[in-house]
């Protein structure tokens, strides 16, 4: 071949990679939106990107679990202001009580009927949907002078407070395999300090001014959270293009009753929360009473060492990062059931025994949380929010139980009759665990296989396919046959 024909070959193949390039780059353009809800500009960097997947960093992070922290505060801001409440609307404590019982009901709602969207629609804009409604909710709750729209309100709070059930998620598919614990239990600690920080914050205001000076700081938050959530959330593609919003409600129900991880998972939850809620409802009772008839300043206090343990959490994540979720979680439940038997033994005689079990429980449920939480989640990234909302409605048919059965027993047969109940709980968690095994098969519901290896690593190293093969797309055929969505390939679900 001549020098000239070459030549002629070189650049009518660069040309081709110029046009392909060309055309590639003007199919993303054209593809991807640009806009939220059609209206408002994308700012570019966050911008959907097939070929440039986000960089899911610690500020991205921490973002997630500020978002949380101040948009789940709107379901407990209300506690410790029952009775300005019923001041300020004339009404009386009977009829005040049912607030908060309305906003877990709206929150409850919410969790059934709006996160499951998170695994229908695109994200970033459902996430802004979300902050600016219930900014909107939380300003009509902060005006208002009728009781009845104060009810109504607080119960549509409660439904669109969910923005920490999208982020979960969320990030989730967005964090590196390696750091997805991590990821998670920073977004679950900006959860669980969101309860705590917001009682203490609405019982300090509420002490020193009126209690709608709670709600006025509640909206300044909110709208930060917004702001914030449009200049750092990165817009992320839809999933399940081809399903219905009946379809993922289906769907979801479905992963309930025929996934034996979502199950195992489930039943561990409910019994932990039960005796993690047990466990704070009954404090006041005991140390308010002998040997220690502290005040309620001071009882207050002990939320203090629970806070400390939602500020170790993340740490607990890098460590989750390293094991395979099951002994995470084996762990984790064995960190609880050591906690609360030094309460069993001595909560009722030595104050240190109970700073031991708020400090043990605390860190051992967060880190109990983040490792099904990353376990379940490994099912299928494409049904993320339905199966987090399962296991996030678990969460809560255990603190309902954890409420009635341990004040009952406690105040029937005292702090270690009800001591004694959760720590049989835990153990019961842990024969759950054992039932199963940590590298069974998806569809197996009891037994052992794949042996007994606990580093992550090793089985990474396991997994990852012969060289020249490629990466094979994994197959859910609950949800949709996917194609790994950082390459920006179609989405589809499975049409059974």
């Amino acid at each position: 071949m001549s020098p000239s024909s070459t030549e002629k070959l070189g650049a009518h193949c660069e040309s081709t990679e110029t046009a392909v390039e060309d055309v590639a780059a003007s199919a993303e353009d054209s593809s991807w939106p640009t806009k939220d809800f059609g209206l408002i500009p994308i700012p570019k960097r966050l911008r959907y990107n097939p070929t440039e997947p986000f960089h899911f960093g610690i500020l991205l992070n921490a973002s997630f679990g500020f978002a949380s922290t101040f948009t789940v505060a709107n379901l407990y801001y209300c506690q410790p202001l029952l009775i300005e409440f019923s001041k300020s609307f004339d009404v009386a404590y009977e009829e005040v009580s049912r607030i908060p019982t309305l906003i877990q009901a709206g929150y409850l709602v919410g969790l059934v009927l709006i996160s499951p969207l998170g695994d229908l629609v695109r994200r970033r804009q459902l996430v802004l949907l979300l902050v600016a409604t219930s900014t909107a909710f939380t300003i009509g709750l902060a005006v208002t002078k009728i009781f009845r729209v104060f009810e109504v309100l607080s119960f549509l709070t409660g439904v669109v407070t969910v923005t920490p059930q999208i982020l979960m998620p969320l990030a989730a598919d967005l964090a590196p395999p390696e750091r997805r614990a991590s990821a998670l239990s920073v977004v679950l600690s900006g959860l669980m300090l969101g309860i705590l920080i917001a009682r203490v914050l609405a019982g300090v205001i509420g002490n020193f001014t009126t209690w709608r000076v709670v709600y006025y700081m509640s909206i300044g938050v909110q709208l930060l959270v917004l702001v914030g959530a449009y200049l750092m959330l990165p817009d992320y593609p839809s999933k399940n293009r081809d399903m219905t919003y009946f379809q993922i409600l289906f769907s979801m129900a479905k992963y309930a009753v025929t996934e034996p991880l979502v199950i195992q998972m489930a039943i561990v939850n409910i019994a932990s929360n039960a005796c993690f809620t047990g466990f704070w409802v009954t404090l006041t009772f005991l140390l308010g009473g002998p040997p220690y008839y502290y005040s309620t300043l001071i009882i207050g206090l002990f939320g203090l060492v629970g806070m400390l343990g939602v500020f170790v959490g993340p740490f607990a994540g890098r460590l989750i990062d390293k094991l395979v979720p099951w002994y995470a979680t084996l762990v984790a439940t064995g960190v609880l059931l050591v906690s609360q038997a030094v309460q069993t033994a001595a909560g009722g005689i030595n104050v240190a025994a109970v700073i031991i079990a708020c400090f043990g429980l605390d860190v051992g449920r967060q880190s109990q949380q983040v490792s099904m939480t990353a376990r379940v989640l490994s099912i299928s990234p494409a049904a993320g929010a339905r199966l987090n909302a399962i296991l996030i409605l678990s969460v809560f048919v255990g603190q309902v139980m954890g409420t009635s059965v341990g004040t009952q027993v406690f105040v029937q047969h005292g702090w270690r009759a009800c001591s004694i109940l959760m720590l049989a709980l835990h153990a019961f968690e842990i024969l759950v665990l054992l039932l199963r095994g940590p590298h069974c098969s998806r569809k197996r519901w009891f037994g052992y296989e794949g042996g007994f290896e606990a580093r992550r690593r090793v089985i990474l190293e396991r997994e990852k396919p012969p060289s020249g093969e490629g990466k094979r797309a994994d197959h859910d055929p609950e949800a949709q046959k996917e194609a790994p969505i950082q390459s920006g390939e179609g989405l589809q679900s499975d049409p059974s």
